[in-house]
């Protein structure tokens, strides 16, 4: 059965996209479905032992995921400064083309049940020439989810990311909150409940999740973690 693909974006940069995607995968791949991943475009890469840039969001979502797809498949455009794909690129003196990047999905799209895309930052990150992560996101055809990373102003960034996506017709699946400390301030613990008396119930609420290991161990952690936590079947929509 095919799904719909999911669009993994921010609230800002550092809220724990990776994270949460590779937990949700690891919980879908173990219900038994075909799970794909896709990071079109990764930035702050570093070299990796055959010379080439080694992007490690990509190479966990691949690992959580059970995703065979060799690496480049699943990332694409691997760039060196942790910037802005398009300015990462520039510096580089690259372009990075959107259709290479459709034409990725497509690839990692017809050989799975679901594909979960993850984004570079926020949905106005510029990716390409003219085009930020929300305009992908639309050519993808994806439903877009929202990690909320729980800290001090997280309300004002999960607002305008959703009132941006309704103004361009993009169609938001729901948010998720992360907690990002294991310890968290009072802005953290309370952005749950204002969250959802302005934008609905979250489809999951994250709880810290430390340090994450390429490990049998830990996939199943994260598995255990967003079975409980998530609404793992409101993200499988039928294509």
């Amino acid at each position: 059965m095919k799904f719909q693909t999911i669009f993994v974006t921010g609230t800002d940069t550092g809220v724990g996209k990776t994270t949460v995607s590779s937990a949700i995968a690891a919980a879908l791949h173990r219900q038994g479905w075909k799970v794909g991943v896709l990071k079109p475009a990764e930035t702050g890469c570093a070299d990796g032992p055959d010379g080439r840039l080694l992007p490690q969001d990509a190479t966990q979502l691949r690992y959580f995921s059970g995703c065979q797809l060799d690496l480049h498949t699943v990332c694409p455009v691997a760039l060196k400064e942790p910037l802005a794909p398009l300015i990462a690129a520039r510096r580089e003196g690259r372009l990075i083309d959107i259709e290479e990047l459709v034409r990725a999905h497509a690839a990692v799209a017809a050989t799975h049940d679901i594909t979960l895309v993850e984004g570079a930052g926020g949905l106005l990150v510029p990716i390409a020439p003219s085009a930020t992560c929300a305009n992908l996101a639309a050519r993808l055809n994806a439903l877009c989810l929202v990690v909320v990373g729980s800290k001090l102003g997280a309300i004002n960034h999960a607002l305008l990311t959703m009132r941006h996506a309704q103004s361009i017709a993009l169609p938001v699946l729901g948010y998720i909150v992360n907690f990002l400390t294991a310890e968290p301030d009072v802005a953290a613990r309370t952005n749950v409940d204002v969250l959802t008396e302005w934008c609905g119930p979250p489809l999951g609420i994250i709880p810290h999740l430390g340090v994450v290991t390429l490990t049998a161990e830990c996939r199943q952690r994260l598995a255990d973690i967003a079975d409980a936590a998530v609404r793992l079947d409101e993200l499988l929509v039928p294509a």
